[in-house]
């Protein structure tokens, strides 16, 4: 073991490649997980990671802790992930051990015993456990070397998973005085990123943040809107069986994500009857059943789970083929924290999240009926505001006209490895089918009256029926519920009839995503107008948000055979140096194990041999050509230019 002062001296750097080789059976570091490891020991010390679900942050204190002297304390919420990472580091020769609520009295005070006499290099508890001041009174007199918290972002009330016993770990840190501070998370946006350095007192000058790997590209992200239950339940079947082949002999795993846990067992019904060896899971279960639910899917006999977002913290499995959400999610954070699990091989994986009308009314239910800090407690009004706001977000990207990819990574503030277009999510594809630039156009005075007219139909409401009910109003339905409700009576009756059904309830959910309309928070949530709504129906307002293209609503058709004949080239685009792209491309995309759409898309190859060129800034202006991609592949791409000319 290194003492302190062999620590800061400078060979450590090549000593760290020693022990992540022999203890860690590691080849090599990725570069942020140095830099972090860097900053912890001998640089800063106080260091927040953001990097992907499965990205290798426990890494950046597992190797400090078994590298320093004394007794280095991990915080963490995800009990299952603590068992496994200490019987990793034990078959590892590190000194490891847990403290949590699942361990019986007698060996609680077993390992505390131990845990105060310093037998351990690593000790993982979770937070509720320090609140007892006695345990960290304890625990300090071990004068930690290291003191590093997993999950960082449930201290913040406006993250997606905020737990209320988080909010101690500052007083915890001010009491345990280590010299060294490590907080990592896999989602984090920037409003987030700066309450946890507040709350933890890592003051933005005096800590390193290492914001990471939030590019995913060989993940094929897609959104499907559909107001059937049978249509949504045809598309999980069908990308279960794309993605693994079919319950004989799946080449992989999945999950699939429901809001509610009855929908869970739901689903897994459903799945288990067409042979997939399948398991539901969500917090109503045993705590026995979740475990052997986990320990299965990790073993890999079973190929499917059907899950709330209660499982997938910790899961280690790489071969994940797709990740559908059933329903929509919370928030961008836990969205992409989930689909996240897919595809951690590098492999191609998909992500397929499936909307509906529904969602909007279920999330403000749930949010209503979770606001409160305590069980039956009274909802938090501004815990409810700050978690509807996070599903709005949610529902913006649903709504995206660009890259879903580059969509998430600006939102998480990471616009280092923006791509410029990936070329393969849902959006990439549309916009390439129709050759759009993908730039939004202003809303036209037809549209802006369309608006008006759907606010004046949410106002006329006047609290008497649900979001589907006012759209069919608009729309003109004339049956016996809407008569009893007395909306065939309203002026705004029939007010968009000339459009369909799905269009109409697909405008009425963008403009509660636009800030205009929102919905009460009861059992039956009813939309109103908001002061900007009431502004913008009154025309004292601009109208800015964009009506929906025609078809939305409707369920995609089959898509068309992919090996297509190829279209003409543009006229300007020089054929030869474009087929001599396609050839390096193929020759990158072979090196890397990936298919050639990750590389790039044929239209930033077109581009590329029309405008031919000759410097990395001009070949930022090529389309899909973001900072990432140009890192990767840019100087390939200037050679075989300069090439062609000579």
């Amino acid at each position: 073991m290194h003492s302190p002062a062999a620590l800061r001296s400078p060979p450590f750097m090549s000593d760290i490649d020693l022990v992540l080789r022999e203890r860690f059976g590691l080849p090599s570091f990725h570069p942020w997980q140095r830099e972090a490891i860097h900053e912890l020991l001998e640089g800063r010390q106080r260091v927040l990671v953001i990097a992907p679900t499965g990205g290798g942050k426990s890494l950046c204190y597992q190797l400090p802790a078994a590298v320093l002297d004394g007794t280095s304390i991990v915080i963490s919420p995800l009990i299952a992930l603590m068992g496994d990472q200490v019987r990793a580091l034990t078959q590892r020769g590190i000194s490891a051990t847990y403290l949590a609520s699942t361990l019986d009295p007698e060996e609680v005070k077993r390992r505390e015993r131990g845990i105060f006499e310093g037998r351990y290099q690593l000790v993982y508890i979770a937070p509720e456990r320090l609140e007892s001041q006695w345990l960290v009174d304890k625990l300090a007199a071990l004068r930690p070397p290291l003191l590093a918290i997993d999950e960082a972002h449930c201290i913040s009330q406006w993250g997606h998973d905020f737990r209320p016993s988080y909010l101690r770990l500052g007083e915890v840190i001010e009491r345990m005085q280590p010299p060294r501070v490590i907080a990592c998370t896999a989602t984090a946006t920037p409003i987030v990123r700066q309450e946890i350095q507040e709350r933890l007192g890592l003051g933005a000058d005096r800590s390193a943040v290492i914001l990471r790997g939030f590019s995913r590209p060989n993940l094929h992200l897609a959104v499907v809107e559909s107001d059937s239950s049978t249509e949504r339940r045809r598309l999980t079947r069908g990308a279960l069986r794309s993605a693994l082949g079919g319950p004989d002999s799946p080449q992989g795993g999945a999950i699939v994500y429901a809001a509610t846990r009855r929908n869970t067992e739901k689903l897994a019904d459903v799945l288990d009857k067409e042979g997939w060896r399948v398991a539901a899971y969500h917090a109503g279960l045993p705590a026995a059943v979740r475990e052997k639910v986990n320990r299965r899917f990790a073993d890999r006999s079973l190929d499917v789970v059907v899950a709330t977002n209660a499982f997938g913290m910790g899961i280690d499995r790489a071969d994940i083929r797709t990740v559908v959400h059933a329903q929509a999610p919370g928030s961008v954070e836990a969205y992409y924290q989930e689909v996240g699990r897919a595809g951690r091989d590098g492999q191609p994986a998909h992500g397929l999240l499936l909307t509906s009308s529904g969602d909007l009314g279920l999330r403000r239910r749930l949010i209503g009926f979770s606001g409160g800090r305590d069980p039956g407690s009274t909802p938090d009004s501004e815990h409810v505001r700050q978690q509807w706001g996070l599903f709005l977000d949610l529902m913006r990207y649903v709504e995206a006209g660009s890259c879903r990819h580059d969509f998430i990574l600006r939102y998480f503030g990471d616009e280092r490895e923006t791509l410029g277009g990936c070329g393969h999510c849902d959006v990439c594809e549309r916009l390439e089918e129709r050759g759009e630039e993908g730039a939004l156009r202003e809303a036209s005075e037809d549209e802006a009256l369309v608006v008006r007219k759907a606010l004046a139909g949410v106002a006329r409401n006047q609290g008497r029926a649900g979001l589907t009910a006012v759209s069919d109003m608009l729309h003109g339905t004339n049956n016996e519920r809407l008569r009893r409700l007395g909306l065939t009576d309203l002026s705004t009756h029939g007010l968009l009839e000339a459009h369909p059904k799905a269009w109409v309830l697909a405008l009425l959910r963008r403009l509660i995503t636009a800030g205009l309309v929102d919905l009460t928070t009861g059992e039956f949530p009813i939309p109103y107008l908001t002061a900007l709504g009431v502004a913008t129906m009154k025309d004292e307002e601009a109208v800015r948000v964009l009506v929906p293209a025609p078809d939305a609503g409707r369920a995609p058709r089959a898509k068309k055979e992919r090996h297509r004949a190829e279209r003409e080239l543009p006229d300007n685009v020089d054929p030869s140096l474009f087929e001599s792209l396609r050839a390096m491309r193929l020759d990158l995309a072979r090196a890397k194990g990936v298919p050639a759409y990750v590389v790039c898309h044929d239209r930033t190859l077109a581009e590329i041999a029309a405008y031919k060129p000759t410097s990395m800034e001009a070949l930022s202006d090529i389309h899909g050509m973001g900072p990432a991609r140009i890192e990767r592949y840019g100087e390939p791409f200037l050679a075989t230019v300069s090439a062609h000319a000579s």
